[in-house]
């Protein structure tokens, strides 16, 4: 019998082909994937069954945590609303959100840099995570997993990497004009993508396992309150004020 706790697993326009993605990214970027990997290694392949168990409830993010008064704890409640996001419970799990990581994180790291990145992943991971708790709340479900942070990506990209007649632009989209919260949402292949991405959620929220049955349940809720967060927050993080912002159409 397996003795693990019940884990909510985060499911989470190609470049020329004389780009590949994987030749092609910032360093914050190889790094953050290296780490993933390097953590999901650990995991699945050092530890035994009692190590991975004690690793997902002492970093992994659970609502029950906060039920308890914090000051009863240890420093856990503190530490997992982010070491969470860096946890993935199988392959397939930890494949699909690098993939996603890879197309969408490289056009917001090449505009905000690698600290706002730093501190965008950290801030959209606690996000996701409460996001998730205000609906879990009191439940002692362990929620791991990058999509969160993706999903905020994904939200900061439809700010500026969408150009209306070329669609997502994985390379050079990061030099767009930043578009406010309306703006973006008068740019069709903006809204086309929020839809289509809104749908999956819904889908999976409505039990269909869009993303293959290994992955597990699926945080749909992480993802909302992730894509909330880089949508509309993105303005904090962009460097480039409006006015000096480069307008490639001219």
């Amino acid at each position: 019998m397996d003795d693990r706790p019940d884990v909510a697993l985060q499911g989470s326009e190609l470049p020329p082909a004389a780009s590949p993605p994987i030749f092609n990214m910032p360093q914050a970027l190889s790094m953050t994937l290296a780490l993933l990997f390097a953590i999901y290694g650990i995991w699945a392949y050092v530890l035994n069954d009692e190590w991975q168990s004690i690793i997902f409830v002492h970093f992994g993010f659970t609502p029950l945590r906060y039920v308890y008064p914090l000051m009863d704890q240890d420093l856990a409640w503190l530490w997992t609303p982010v070491t969470y996001s860096l946890l993935h419970g199988s392959l397939q799990h930890i494949g699909f959100n690098v993939l996603w990581l890879a197309a969408f994180g490289a056009p917001v790291i090449r505009r905000i840099g690698t600290l706002r990145y730093i501190l965008f992943w950290i801030l959209s991971a606690a996000t996701a995570a409460f996001f998730h708790a205000a609906l879990h709340w009191g439940q002692e479900t362990i929620l791991v997993g990058a999509s969160g942070v993706v999903s905020a990506l994904m939200g900061a990209a439809c700010r500026f990497a969408f150009n209306g007649r070329r669609g997502y632009d994985r390379i050079g989209g990061h030099l767009n004009p930043r578009q406010s919260i309306l703006g973006a949402f008068r740019n069709r292949t903006v809204v086309i993508f929020t839809l289509m991405w809104l749908l999956g959620n819904v889908l999976i929220a409505l039990g269909l396992p869009l993303v293959g049955a290994d992955v597990g349940e699926v945080a749909w809720d992480a993802h909302i309150g992730g894509f909330l967060f880089g949508f509309l927050l993105f303005g904090a993080f962009d460097p480039i004020p409006v006015v000096r912002q480069i307008d490639r159409s001219a």
